[in-house]
């Protein structure tokens, strides 16, 4: 059986890289308009307390509610949901009813959170028998010590190894890519950021399970979001399911080792972390860390290069102009003050991330009753925060739509309209540790490719993003790499 369920997973597993979900495959336009507009009776979420507004929504669909709907529409969707109810509204999906809060003025109440109404535990729901005790499903006391000690794997000293280690390995990695004049460059991208992932976080190089890793990570991520929430042989919880177990037999092998040694790398560093009171963290808690932390380190580093690149090549006078400041820096890998210098790849990756947002949802789950914008949201409700709605708001931004970087030039800064106008790292205490290090990775992974090729895809080409879990080119974004 076990061997049958393997087979399974593997074919499964090749058909999800070539061939897109059901969620993306193209219909008609018109059709797509009849799915999105498809109304539904509107009903309270709750009675509200007197003085406050009860927050409105809908079902969606029998069983599976808007789950669908977001997968396949994505900004989209939350545009639609926004300008039908507002910055505060409900909706049926999974089997339960998530509020949703869009707009930087909801945004900003949940992730600030004064009064400690919002917890992680929103996280739990979809991810946590997949990144058990990660970073961002702790809360309050228990996250502010851990957060601690993973701001100490990534200080101004440490990013500054973790660049000097990357380069070589991104200007190996690329220059791979010479025999491949027609990738589909996501695919090669995350196999990429995990080799730079496992070299720096792990202090060692990719050996011949990096395809079984890879997959393990994919699978965990997907799984969240399954519609079928159960170990159907072949499903996406399965598949997560086994990949966390792929996952933890890979770190538990190489912890005793980590254990005795006193190397530089993050995974060395939790081996030997200690807590306030002396406590070390037991193998699990180690485990558990390394696991979120290398699917965050590489995961979102990929979704940025493939929004980068894909921009790039659909505005070539952006590409041309990052390439020639890339140039001007030589032949020399560049460290971490020469890629502070390469201002339009700044720009250009800004940009990126507020088209496409990383993580387009972020969970929460109320753990005392409390009031947004007016309206009253009871103790116990899931609620997702929605960045792209944020990202693409008119009032924040000019022409949203449009890939111009410049908005984020110091003429225009268009990102400071509003504390929460632009969050593809969260905000509050839970904003992303590993902020700096994803970009410098990003930086330099563009860098090199932009040394190294010029790459295109045809005019009329455009990628849809696959928002399934987090966002990826349903085909994996197949484009031209031409060397310079």
């Amino acid at each position: 059986m076990v061997t049958m369920a393997n087979t399974v997973e593997r074919v499964t597993g090749a058909l999800r890289e070539r061939v897109p979900p059901l969620t993306s495959i193209p219909l008609p336009r018109s059709v797509d308009q009849r799915w999105l507009g498809a109304t539904w009776p509107v009903r309270e979420l709750a009675p509200a307390p007197p003085g406050l507004k009860p927050v409105l929504g809908d079902e969606g669909p029998p069983v599976i509610g808007h789950a669908l709907d977001f997968m396949r529409f994505g900004i989209e969707f939350g545009f639609k949901r926004h300008e039908t109810y507002g910055p505060v509204s409900w909706m049926g999906a999974f089997g339960r009813r998530i509020v949703t809060l869009s707009g930087p003025e909801a945004t900003q109440i949940a992730l600030v959170n004064k009064d400690k109404a919002f917890s992680q535990e929103g996280w739990k729901f979809f991810i946590e028998q997949f990144f058990d005790r990660g970073l961002m499903l702790l809360d309050f006391g228990e996250h502010h010590l851990h957060r601690r000690i993973m701001q100490a794997a990534f200080t101004r000293q440490r990013l500054t190894g973790y660049v000097d280690q990357m380069g070589p390995a991104l200007r190996d990695g690329v220059a791979a890519w010479a025999d491949r004049p027609n990738p589909r460059i996501y695919w090669s991208l995350k196999q990429l950021t995990l080799d730079v992932a496992t070299r720096v976080f792990m202090g060692m190089r990719s050996g011949d399970d990096a395809a079984a890793i890879n997959r393990a990570f994919v699978n965990s991520v997907r799984a969240g979001t399954a519609i079928v929430r159960f170990p159907v042989p072949g499903g996406r919880w399965a598949a997560g399911l086994h990949g966390r177990k792929v996952l933890e037999r890979y770190f538990s092998a190489n912890l005793p080792a980590k254990r005795a040694s006193d190397g530089d790398d993050l995974f060395t560093a939790l081996c030997h972390a200690t807590t306030e009171d002396g406590d070390r963290f037991t193998d699990a808690d180690v485990v558990n860390h390394m696991i979120f932390l290398m699917m965050a380190a590489h995961d979102t580093s990929t979704i940025t290069s493939a929004a980068a690149v894909y921009h790039l090549a659909k505005n070539p006078e952006w590409q041309e102009r990052a390439r020639q400041e890339s140039l001007a820096l030589g032949a020399d890998v560049p460290d971490i003050e020469a890629l502070e210098t390469l201002e339009t790849l700044d720009l250009v990756i800004k940009e990126s991330l507020r088209l496409v947002a990383p993580v387009p949802s972020l969970a929460r789950k109320t753990v005392k009753d409390t009031e947004v914008l007016g309206h009253f949201v009871p103790e116990g409700t899931l609620v997702g925060v929605s960045p792209t709605v944020n990202h693409f708001a008119p009032e924040h931004w000019t022409d949203p739509m449009r890939f111009d970087p410049d908005r984020f030039g110091e003429q225009r800064r268009e990102d400071k309209s509003h504390r929460y106008a632009w969050i593809p790292f969260g905000g509050g205490a839970h904003k992303c540790v590993g902020l700096h290090f994803g970009t410098f990775e990003v930086k330099a992974l563009l860098h090199e490719m932009l040394r190294a090729y010029r790459w295109s895809v045809p005019e009329d080409y455009t990628a849809r993003w696959d928002y399934v879990s987090l966002p990826v080119p349903a085909d994996g974004l197949p484009i031209r790499l031409t060397a310079r």
